[in-house]
Formats: C-alpha cells, sequence, structure tokens
C-alpha cells in the first residue's frame, strides 16, 4: 500500500484497516466478548460469508482478532478480540456517539 509522506503512516495504516467495508462492524460485535462465525453472520446479515471470513483473517494477521479452537465433538471455533483489539473500544465507541448525533438514519429499504 502507498502512503502520504506528509501524513503519519501508522495513522494511515490505522485508517485503512478499519475503514475497510464492514470491518468496523465485525470489531464492535466482537466487543462484549468472543463470537461463533454463525454468530457474527446472523448479526451481519447482508454480508457474504466469504466476505466476513476475509476480513477476519485480515483482522488475524493485524493481532486485532484472534481465531480459538476448542477440540470438541463438533469442533467448537470462535473468534475474540485481542488486547490490541480491544484497545479499538474508545474508538468504535466514539463513532458511535458520533453517528448517533450527526448521521441521518437510513430507511432499511434503501440500504438493500
Amino acid at each position: 500500500m502507498r502512503y502520504s509522506t506528509h501524513i503519519c503512516e501508522r495513522f494511515q495504516h490505522g485508517a485503512e484497516i478499519l475503514g475497510k467495508r464492514w470491518t468496523g462492524l465485525i470489531v464492535m460485535l466482537l466487543l462484549p466478548g468472543p463470537r461463533r462465525f454463525g454468530e457474527l453472520a446472523a448479526e451481519l446479515e447482508v454480508v457474504s460469508d466469504r466476505v466476513i471470513s476475509e476480513r477476519l483473517k485480515e483482522l488475524e494477521r493485524e493481532g486485532i482478532v484472534e481465531r480459538r479452537v476448542y477440540p470438541e465433538t463438533p469442533v467448537r471455533i470462535e473468534y475474540a478480540l485481542t488486547e490490541k483489539g480491544a484497545a479499538l473500544a474508545p474508538v468504535i465507541n466514539a463513532l458511535q456517539a458520533w453517528s448517533e448525533r450527526w448521521v441521518d438514519a437510513v430507511p432499511l429499504t434503501e440500504g438493500k
């Protein structure tokens, strides 16, 4: 990825990570605690499983999400925020507060 030499590269990379479509919502859903893939997919009903899987892998690579495999029958897999991911709580909460104040609601029929 190319970054501007006039703006902090760390900030640019952080904005790139969270600015990707659906990533912020995934982080928001994981803030209360670990979730299974199916739980995330049910909440993100308009997002394809492929996209959710891609975003989770990207967040894993960044050290924001941890994939936990429990060797049970059937195997149970959960996704949880790491310490780095949980540190995004103030950012996500601030975005939520800002959007509640400044962003007009989009009718559900328009978003589909």
